[in-house]
């Protein structure tokens, strides 16, 4: 899940720009560099600089970031994916208690990752989430869609998720078991 796309960042666009102020040159290094910066919920996802202003970010915001510095450097092939997988006590530790308390042995999680041909970039942390085997779906989004549109998919997926596998649980109750599960994961 590492990136071996290698291509230099032309400036005169705001995220390239940034980057570039930083002493980042590459988009691999720009991966790395973000890989870097703790997990955290930033204030304005529509900010498309929130990451690096608030030195904290998401998997969505992350992304988001990347996307936008591959497209003003004509990458277009770099793909912001959102996926959903089966986050469990094996790929995401930091929620087994969580999960137990509620007498899950998953929930499907909402995540984004960047895609280059077939090969997954995941710059979310430095502790590698192993998604891949538990993926359930996946689909291509715009860098605007990791705000209502991602809540909208998201729910409309936990929801037929709950009355197909039969889930004691209604929307809202398994929504706030996965806000649990999100705070755990930012302790």
């Amino acid at each position: 899940m590492h990136t071996n796309l290698h291509f230099s960042i032309k400036g005169n666009n705001p995220i390239s720009d940034t980057f570039i102020s930083l002493g980042i040159n590459t988009f691999s290094d720009a991966c790395s560099y973000t890989k870097h910066i703790p997990y955290g919920r930033n204030t304005d996802k529509t900010n498309k600089l929130c990451v690096l202003q608030e030195n904290k970010g998401t998997c969505s915001t992350k992304h988001a970031l990347l996307k936008t510095l591959a497209d003003e450097n004509g990458m277009p092939d770099v793909r912001l994916m959102l996926g959903i997988f089966r986050m469990n006590g094996q790929n995401t530790p930091t929620v087994l208690k969580t999960l137990a308390n509620y007498q899950l042995d998953y929930i499907p999680e909402a995540h984004n990752y960047l895609k280059h041909n077939d090969t997954i970039i995941d710059c979310t942390t430095t502790k590698e989430l192993d998604f891949l085997p538990y993926l359930l779906n996946e689909t291509e989004i715009s860098r605007e869609q990791i705000t209502d549109y991602k809540v909208a998919y998201h729910k409309n997926y936990l929801n037929t998720w709950l009355q197909t596998e039969k889930v004691p649980y209604t929307l809202d109750e398994i929504w706030n078991i996965r806000e649990a599960c999100i705070a755990a994961l930012s302790k």
